[in-house]
């Protein structure tokens, strides 16, 4: 049968890799016979592939349509092998891309007690922002990635969770006296700290800032929740935090005062998706339910509204 698997794993990797010799090196293969198989199928298919230049290559239009099948059919031979060695899911290695404001903090937890309970299984863990994790998606680098719902149009979705956001002042901050959530009144005129624009925080805390009529810091973008959190120390503004960072970061440091926040935007909603135009991935109710307990065990309500498009 053409094109064969082997074959769609080679195209697959050309794309992923934007270059024909970075992809023989990843197959171990030579480079003239990754393009021969190439070749072969374009021939066999009457249509090209990829537009190739100095820079790399691009898939065509009939390319990507292509590629976008053969993505589908290679996981379902992973579920297919994965059912036929015993159920073992993912066919024993998952690659899962997280936001860096959510994975340091649930997925210790949650990746321990898989380990636990499916030993066979291999969780590759990438931190990346909400636009690199959409690419990497794309691009086959991830099977399933954690992640904000609405900046992932056309995925599959597994709803898991909706966490607030929190301030962090320094202790001899007004904000600090108080006791009990804090409203958008109490935040006019102050000034936000939050991550850089690549994350989907930060686009929640401009919204946030205009609600509040306060302003978001053009001096500093941070690239932690513990940095801005300790800009916050300083006096430098007012830190926004999601609940999971609070949750398990929230006692470590006693130079800022937090307290949960109350207005329309002071929240986000966490889900687990996959690549849409296929049906869901075996094992992603198993990786779903784990990352639930795990948020449920930092005292944040799971989401168990499931599955959605």
């Amino acid at each position: 049968m053409r094109p064969s698997l082997r074959q769609l794993e080679y195209i697959v990797a050309v794309d992923r890799l934007g270059r024909f010799g970075l992809a023989a090196s990843a197959l171990n293969v030579s480079q003239p016979s990754l393009s021969a198989q190439i070749a072969e199928v374009e021939a066999e298919l009457g249509l090209r592939l990829f537009h190739r230049s100095r820079t790399g290559v691009i898939p065509t239009v009939q390319g990507a349509e292509l590629i976008r099948r053969a993505r589908r059919i290679l996981r379902e031979m992973e579920d297919l092998r994965a059912a036929a060695s015993g159920g073992v899911p993912f066919g024993g290695r998952l690659r899962l891309g997280v936001l860096p404001s959510i994975g340091p903090y649930l997925l210790p937890g949650v990746v321990s007690a898989l380990h636990r309970n499916h030993p066979e299984l291999r969780i590759l863990v990438r931190e990346e922002s909400t636009q690199w994790l959409e690419q990497g998606l794309k691009a086959g680098r991830f099977d399933l990635i954690i992640s904000t719902p609405e900046d992932h149009p056309g995925t599959v979705q597994t709803r898991l969770f909706s966490e607030r956001l929190w301030i962090a002042v320094a202790r001899d901050d007004v904000l600090a006296q108080g006791s009990g959530p804090v409203r958008a009144d109490d935040l006019r005129g102050r000034m936000f700290l939050t991550l850089d624009r690549g994350h989907r925080l930060s686009r929640i805390v401009y919204a946030l800032a205009s609600e509040c009529g306060g302003v978001v810091s053009e001096e500093y973008e941070g690239t932690s929740l513990d940095g801005i959190r300790l800009m916050a120390a300083s006096g430098a503004g007012v830190a926004i935090l999601p609940e999971v960072y609070v949750r398990r970061q929230g006692e470590a440091g006693h130079e800022t005062v937090l307290r949960p926040l109350v207005a329309a935007q002071a929240s986000r909603d966490i889900a687990l998706l996959q690549l849409g135009g296929g049906e869901e991935m075996a094992g992603t109710d198993l990786i779903a339910g784990a990352l639930r307990q795990g948020a449920e065990a930092l005292g944040i309500a799971a989401d168990s509204a499931g599955e959605e498009t």
